[in-house]
């Protein structure tokens, strides 16, 4: 006897049998439940309550007082949120003065360190890796020292040389070129594992192939290295945008005052923790920090949209 084959029916389970389903893994789901319930005190639970502190005024002790969309109007009126659109263009600023350098000095010694010629290549990636491990607070106190202007150890150099003393964290702009000089030190090695990552993916026939063919390696290395590691290198970048914009520990550590000088280091993170935690205005400090993450979503979109493209 044949059966219909439009007549047979899946068992769909009810939910009498779901709850079975539950009780009958029960100890499962209780030895996984300590994560989801941190996880709800500590991660859901604080979102939830930053997104209602948009709309209201709070110094943390006080009644909340509803506002509606001040705070976002704040940052949007004629010298209201002057500082935090002058964080943002640190934040761009910074980004353009050592992310192109630090990329590719990671894509360079990932080459290096890839190639066979290259002996005890473990050691130098261990070298080159081991700033991203150490205390970023006690490197930039450590850089602080180093580039003191009186008796600092790089204006001791140049004394010594017959060059004048350079004002390292004094001026506006030798206070970037400090920061980006700490921040290249600290993530350089963990970039460079990225690329070295990517690199060790790509067949080394297809570099051997093009030199045979008569490319240098030089033309072998932008022509056919570079296009294969663009994936890696726009998750490099991804990654670098939200660091620079997020910097903190550097800067607080390496400026004598917040941002440095004329706030020229000040970035989104350390603007939103001083209005946050020193000013007290909660509900600002939470608009800006849904501003910002706005922000950064766009710019990794259009990174992802015009640079990650195949027919780049």
């Amino acid at each position: 006897m044949s059966v219909q084959a439009d007549s047979i029916k899946p068992d769909v389970p009810t939910k009498s049998d779901r709850w079975k389903q539950v009780r009958k893994n029960r100890w499962a789901y209780t030895f996984i439940s300590p994560f989801y319930i941190l996880w709800m005190i500590f991660g859901l639970g604080p979102f939830l309550f930053s997104l209602y502190l948009i709309f209201v005024k709070w110094d943390g002790l006080g009644p909340l007082e509803f506002i509606g969309l001040k705070n976002f109007i704040f940052l949007f009126k004629p010298g209201g949120g002057e500082v935090f659109w002058k964080s943002i263009g640190n934040g761009v600023i910074l980004f353009f003065m050592y992310v192109p350098i630090m990329t590719f000095l990671a894509i360079v010694l990932a080459v290096i360190l890839n190639s066979q010629r290259v002996r005890g290549f473990r050691f130098f990636r261990t070298l080159i890796f081991a700033p991203y491990v150490t205390s970023m607070i006690a490197a930039g106190f450590t850089f602080r020292l180093i580039l003191e202007y009186d008796g600092g150890l790089f204006n001791i150099l140049l004394n010594v040389f017959g060059m004048s003393s350079v004002p390292w964290l004094e001026d506006a702009w030798w206070a970037r070129i400090s920061l980006c000089l700490l921040v290249i030190w600290g993530w350089l090695g963990y970039n460079m594992v990225l690329m070295l990552a990517g690199l060790q993916t790509i067949p080394r026939e297809l570099t051997e192939a093009a030199q045979i063919d008569g490319a240098t390696p030089v033309q072998a290395f932008f022509h056919i290295t570079i296009p294969l590691l663009r994936p890696v290198i726009i998750f490099s970048l991804i990654l670098s945008t939200m660091g620079t914009f997020a910097l903190f520990n550097e800067v607080y550590a390496l400026t004598f005052t917040p941002g440095g000088p004329m706030r020229a280091n000040l970035t989104p993170f350390l603007h939103i923790y001083n209005v946050a935690f020193q000013d007290f205005r909660f509900g600002r400090a939470s608009a800006m920090s849904y501003m910002y993450a706005i922000l950064i979503l766009a710019v990794s979109w259009l990174q992802l949209r015009y640079f990650g493209r195949e027919d780049n």
